[in-house]
């Protein structure tokens, strides 16, 4: 799946970016019909624990879908984000399924 990184007032490093791609692929498992998808990284000024936040934006057939998540690090917003739209593809995929019977 290709995803498009923006980064928001910093530049991520390759290994993030990277790290954040492997656990997107992994939901490609889930529903082989993702078509694209954008992630954005920003760095939340006010706070400060948990001032790393991860948006997700998915495209698929028919919609769009979106998690987001606040954590002390990017690799834990980004499993979080993950594991939420995993659960969004999981209902999603149920109903198309429901509606094609």
């Amino acid at each position: 799946m290709k995803l498009q990184m923006h980064s928001i007032h910093f530049d991520a490093d390759r290994k993030l970016t990277d790290f954040i791609q492997r656990k997107a692929d992994k939901l490609d498992t889930f529903y082989d019909r993702i078509i694209d998808g954008e992630v954005f990284m920003r760095l939340d000024k006010n706070e400060k624990n948990a001032n790393k936040i991860i948006e997700i934006k998915l495209n698929v057939p028919g919609k769009q879908l979106f998690a987001k998540n606040q954590s002390d690090s990017f690799e834990a917003a980004a499993d979080e984000a993950v594991e939420g739209l995993r659960r969004q593809i999981k209902k999603f995929k149920e109903k198309v399924v429901l509606a094609n019977q």
